[in-house]
Order: structure tokens, then C-alpha cells, then sequence
């Protein structure tokens, strides 16, 4: 059990640092607040990408990942307005499943779409998992610096969609103010 405490410990720390980041920085507007947690996941993986493997850090490796594993599963919660798990499979998979059951009982085609978005979601984590298994056999532990990378594109792609939310709130503000003239 104590070997285990520390991850565990790591992970409910992640989960405190991404609410705590998200209590601080959720109004400063310049950068969204989950740009913060995925720049402070890239920075623990990159840091963990340093560490000796099979010696006596291995602990604070698994500690970092561990709360980067947190801070993601618990700011990235849903897409599309389904609730999914960014890191893990097995809730998807139900949550898949269900709802290709949903549409075969009702033949209402948004589950199905519900079911397709779900199974890519799994698809693209086994591609994800498959590549990362194929570089760790190539590069080790430096092989982490792929998902660093991951992170930063999404890191730039929130900037992205930030400013096409901005513009939308500024129409949105300049209809409202000329349906008020």
C-alpha cells in the first residue's frame, strides 16, 4: 500500500492544482485557464522525460505523471457535451456501448452520432497508446517528449479558438446593443 500512497497522493494533488488553477485564472482572459493546466501538464511530462529510468527516482516519475494524469482527466471533461474520460477507456467504452444500444432500441440517429464520437474517442486513444508503445521501445523514457509536444499543439490551438470565441462574444455584445437602439 505505501508503495502506491505517493502516486495516489500525486494524483489527488493534480486534482487540487487544476481546481485551485481554475479558481485563480478563470477570468483573466488573455489565456484561458485550461491552457494553464495543459502548459503545466507539458511541463511535468518534460520534466519526467529526464529522470533515469529503473533507479531509485522512478517514484517521482510516476508521482509527476500521476498528477499530470489528474490535472488532465479533470479539466477536460467533456466534448462535443458528452462527458468522457481523457485518459482512460473503459467509461467511454460504456458510454459507447450505450448509446449504439440507445439507437438500436430507438433508431434515433444522435445516439448513434453519440456512439460514432465515443468510438473514435477510444480509436484515437489505441493509436495514441500503439505509437507511444512503438517510440517507448525506441526511446525510453525520453519517448514522454511526444506527448509534450501533443500538449503544446493543443496548448497554440486553444489560442486559436479563444480569439474565434472572443470575436463571437463581440457579436453577440453588438447585436445586443443594436437591439437595444
Amino acid at each position: 500500500a505505501l508503495h502506491y500512497l505517493i502516486p495516489v497522493l500525486a494524483f489527488a494533488m493534480g486534482i487540487f492544482i487544476a481546481e485551485r488553477l481554475h479558481a485563480r485564472f478563470k477570468d483573466v482572459g488573455f489565456i484561458h485557464w485550461r491552457q494553464i493546466i495543459v502548459f503545466t501538464e507539458m511541463v511535468l511530462l518534460c520534466i519526467v522525460g529526464f529522470i533515469p529510468l529503473g533507479g531509485s527516482y522512478d517514484f517521482v516519475a510516476n508521482a509527476l505523471s500521476s498528477c499530470a494524469c489528474a490535472m488532465q482527466v479533470q479539466t477536460f471533461r467533456k466534448v462535443g457535451g458528452y462527458s468522457y474520460a481523457s485518459t482512460m477507456c473503459i467509461g467511454n467504452m460504456r458510454s459507447g456501448a450505450e448509446a449504439l444500444c440507445g439507437y438500436f432500441k430507438t433508431r434515433k440517429k444522435i445516439l448513434l452520432i453519440k456512439a460514432i464520437e465515443y468510438f473514435s474517442i477510444i480509436f484515437m486513444f489505441a493509436v495514441g497508446a500503439g505509437f507511444g508503445s512503438l517510440a517507448a521501445d525506441r526511446w525510453g523514457i525520453r519517448s514522454i517528449w511526444f506527448s509534450c509536444a501533443f500538449l503544446f499543439i493543443s496548448f497554440i490551438i486553444m489560442f486559436i479558438r479563444l480569439e474565434i470565441e472572443e470575436e463571437k462574444e463581440e457579436e453577440l455584445e453588438k447585436a445586443v446593443e443594436n437591439e437595444f437602439k
